[in-house]
């Protein structure tokens, strides 16, 4: 039996590319940007995880490294680290993938990493 396709949504963090840079990300889902849509720059991960859990928000970061412990915290949100190594295209096409793929449930309270070829 096939899943139902979930209408996801994210919050990519300030570093990240403006939303108009991920096509296929944005017309399947709902994405916003923390400092281009909520205009939320400068403010701290955990602030950054705080107002996702708020927003029922999955947050997709470059930051990996310090959101990784959070991930657990809350049911209301997930963490999708993105590698640097990877270009605006791959990032829409590789997250878009993932997200088909997901359910409602399965990134939430998790850590998922999405890394190019060149990682190790």
């Amino acid at each position: 039996m096939a899943h139902r396709f979930h209408k996801h949504k994210l919050l990519l963090d300030e570093n990240f590319a403006p939303r108009f840079k991920f096509p296929r990300l944005n017309g399947l889902f709902d994405v916003k940007h923390l400092r281009d849509d909520l205009h939320k720059n400068g403010i701290s991960d955990a602030q950054v995880y705080d107002l996702a859990v708020k927003l029922k928000r999955l947050i997709v970061t470059y930051n990996a490294k310090d959101f990784k412990a959070l991930a657990p915290r809350s049911q209301d949100t997930g963490i999708i680290g993105i590698s640097p190594n990877l270009s605006s295209q791959h990032i829409d096409k590789k997250l878009t993938a993932l997200l088909v793929k997901s359910n409602e449930q399965v990134l939430q309270g998790t850590y998922t990493t999405l890394t190019s070829e060149t990682d190790s």
